[in-house]
């Protein structure tokens, strides 16, 4: 079987909009500056798309120097990132862990964009996953999230109306898998990398939301919940570790090395 790799996707800062790449580096927490930045309450809980589905329309972009924030009918946030602000213990996913506050004028920026009062923390410190053996940001619990072409493929067969890939955030497309091929994969190498698929992906709400308009709607939960439904979670893509490092480049051949 010839698979390829013909998506890479950063989410810089966490429930926002993503950076498409077409050359990424591979680090132990996931693709280079991905889920480094984390909008937070005073008391230190992560704000998400999951409440607040205006931050779909956020376009984050960052060099590892400047995290650009653009919004519609505003002038876009230009901020120098640094690592010597004050350090908050922050919450994601049930974990705890902790961010460097990035300032007051982040802070006002987003709180005047989302209406509350927020704050813009950078990661640090060390993250491990639930399983697996890994480290992460700011993810919800694993540094990458894998899916087949072929598989939303399948689910847009079974949908009035087709969705596009992007409902689901991952950071790895792969197509030549075949649907859902990714569920009995285990250790694939990409190019230079082999990455580990250690827990399958349990899909929320923000899979209901047009990462375009922000407007949410039924599917495609609706749907996977017919077939999709394990272990008490509606299922779609896996959740991987990287266990070798490297540079990953659009058009990277994928081999499976070893399934389930």
């Amino acid at each position: 079987m010839t698979a390829t790799l013909i998506e890479l996707n950063i989410y810089p800062l966490k429930s926002a909009g993503r950076t498409a790449l077409r050359h990424a580096e591979l680090a132990a927490t996931g693709l280079r500056f991905d889920r480094e930045f984390m909008l937070v309450t005073p008391e230190g809980r992560f704000l998400s798309q999951r409440d607040h589905a205006e931050m779909a329309l956020l376009r984050p972009s960052y060099d590892g120097e400047v995290l650009t924030v653009r919004a519609p009918d505003v002038p876009a946030l230009v901020h120098k990132a640094t690592g010597d602000g004050e350090v908050r213990d922050v919450a994601v996913a049930r974990a705890e862990c902790q961010g460097v506050d990035q300032g007051e004028e982040a802070a006002a920026w987003f709180s005047a964009l989302l209406d509350r009062d927020c704050r813009l923390v950078r990661f640090t410190g060390h993250r491990p996953t639930s399983r697996g053996g890994g480290e992460v940001m700011f993810a919800d619990g694993y540094p990458l999230l894998l899916i087949s072409a072929e598989s939303l493929a399948d689910l847009n067969g079974r949908l009035d109306e087709p969705l596009p890939m992007n409902r689901f955030r991952p950071s790895l497309v792969v197509e030549g898998l075949g649907a859902y091929g990714e569920d009995s994969a285990r250790l694939l190498r990409i190019g230079e990398t082999v990455i580990e698929a250690v827990k399958p992906c349990s899909r929320c709400i923000i899979t209901t939301t047009d990462q375009e308009t922000g407007e949410r709607g039924r599917e495609p939960l609706r749907t996977l919940a017919a077939y999709r439904t394990r272990d008490r979670g509606i299922q779609f893509g896996q959740n991987c570790v990287p266990r070798t490092l490297g540079t990953l480049t659009l058009g990277d051949p994928v081999e499976v090395l070893e399934t389930r």
